[in-house]
């Protein structure tokens, strides 16, 4: 007999002829749960009552591994995986927008905000499924906007004062990927305003760098700049470029 094991009639009771003795084997069992693993002894006959019986609760949504109806086998693993439910309310921020206003008043170069905007705030409610501590999914039950966004209102100035204009060929290049171009005789840091003669699309450059140099070539535009005005495949095109003096 183990210590665990379970005589009826206890081990020091007299018999007598006709007795009946019966002996209830306990099961060494180990048992996943909550992070560890703890070596339990069980003589019950379902899994629910070996678990029962070393005070370890099951809640309604947790999984055990073999089913609770079962019987326990003499060095089995039981493992319990923890299903836990909530429903949570959390606060996300809603972008607010921009509004542009053009004033001819301003310089071109020129911005300022006429009125701060303000983020919003949106409530979402979910239902929120952990394993074992673990989120394994979230699903939205409800949105409420709580505080609408308020847009901020912004002044550009569009003025723009012309000096020389220059006509000639455009062409591109890759540099810095961005609003900038190259030209013979401008000074470094300059802006120019180039137009395509073919369809009037203008964009605003800083000159940054020299060149080209090519007969009839005034400005070599970076790639990002020319693609505002004209497609790559164009290649060359016939442009006017006006000074900016301010």
């Amino acid at each position: 007999l183990d210590e665990h094991d379970l005589i009826f009639p206890e081990r020091n009771s007299p018999i007598v002829s006709g007795s009946k003795i019966e002996i209830k084997r306990s099961k060494k069992i180990s048992i996943d749960v909550d992070g560890k693993t703890v070596n339990k002894e069980t003589l019950r006959s379902t899994i629910a009552g070996a678990l029962s019986e070393n005070g370890i609760q099951v809640g309604k949504l947790d999984q055990v591994t073999p089913a609770l109806f079962l019987p326990p086998i003499s060095g089995q693993k039981i493992i319990i995986t923890r299903i836990n439910i909530e429903e949570k309310v959390v606060q996300e921020e809603i972008d607010f927008k921009s509004i542009i206003k053009n004033d001819n008043r301003l310089s071109w170069r020129e911005e300022k905000i006429e009125k701060k905007g303000e983020k919003g705030i949106r409530e979402i409610k979910y239902k929120i499924t952990y394993k074992n501590n673990q989120e394994i999914s979230r699903v939205v039950l409800s949105k409420n906007i709580t505080r609408e966004p308020i847009a901020e209102i912004k002044i550009k100035g569009t003025y723009i004062k012309i000096g020389k204009v220059h006509t000639g060929l455009g062409t591109w290049y890759t540099f810095k990927n961005g609003l900038f171009a190259a030209n013979p005789w401008l000074p470094i840091g300059s802006y120019v305003r180039v137009t395509n003669k073919a369809n009037g699309k203008s964009v605003i450059v800083q000159i940054n760098d020299r060149g080209p140099f090519g007969s009839g070539r005034i400005i070599d535009l970076d790639k990002v700049a020319f693609q505002k005005i004209a497609s790559l495949g164009a290649g060359v095109i016939n442009v006017k470029m006006e000074e900016i003096l301010n």
